[in-house]
């Protein structure tokens, strides 16, 4: 299996009244085709690695590469171009549009790589129909349940056919039987050519993954790992 994420030195710190180190100068290399939890207390930095490897927020410093290409934070244009063509983000909050429908939400995101409309439709719909929910999307983010919106989010996260797929606490707001339900779609997501990180508090979804990672005190440390082949 070949690395598809890098990442060396990586550190992240924030400034307010004295400098907070979240991260301290993290190394680790994420395989194509392994799933890897994230777990830690909160507060520990597992949102800020996810915001960095999907290339929101940039590192104090270190080095990420995306395909063996080292990633350089200075080329906005180049940076929009990897997460809208390689990575794929499900949020705790879903982040869903209130004024646009389950469908729009889906396929717009797809209009940042090509401007297709029509066949960006219809693969949302394909993409949504195997969600279970072909009959909601005409519905808005408020007409759906927890479970339907978080559904949408995946949807809207797969548009792309992306590579990366990372996902921050994506059950953190559903009950246990909804939580199950998304994470059994996000595991049929596993391909040879993907990756999916996710963060959790939940052990009993950490313990699903190939690799499950813990993060505290700015450090990375494998503390499950196997991998399927």
């Amino acid at each position: 299996m070949s690395n598809i994420i890098e990442i060396k030195s990586l550190s992240k710190h924030y400034y307010a009244k004295e400098k907070i180190k979240v991260l301290n100068k993290i190394n680790f290399k994420f395989k194509k085709g392994k799933i890897y939890s994230l777990v830690g207390p909160s507060g520990s930095g597992k949102s800020t690695l996810l915001n960095l490897l999907s290339l929101i927020d940039r590192p104090t410093s270190g080095n990420i590469k995306i395909d063996k290409d080292n990633i350089n934070f200075d080329n906005v244009s180049k940076i929009d171009q990897v997460r809208a063509n390689k990575i794929g983000i499900i949020y705790q909050d879903k982040n869903l549009l209130s004024d646009f429908t389950a469908l729009e939400n889906v396929y717009i995101a797809r209009l940042s790589v090509d401007h297709d409309k029509i066949k960006a439709i219809n693969d949302s719909k394909k993409i949504i129909k195997k969600v279970g929910l072909i009959n909601r999307i005409n519905h808005y983010p408020s007409e759906l349940s927890g479970g339907e919106a978080q559904r949408i989010a995946i949807s809207r996260s797969l548009i792309n056919s992306p590579e990366i797929i990372l996902a921050d606490e994506p059950t953190g707001n559903l009950d246990h039987k909804n939580a199950k339900e998304i994470f059994r779609i996000l595991f049929k997501l596993k391909s040879k050519e993907r990756i999916i990180i996710f963060a959790t508090h939940n052990r009993y979804f950490a313990n699903m993954a190939d690799c499950k990672i813990q993060i505290i005190d700015g450090k990375m440390k494998i503390i499950n790992a196997r991998i399927r082949k």
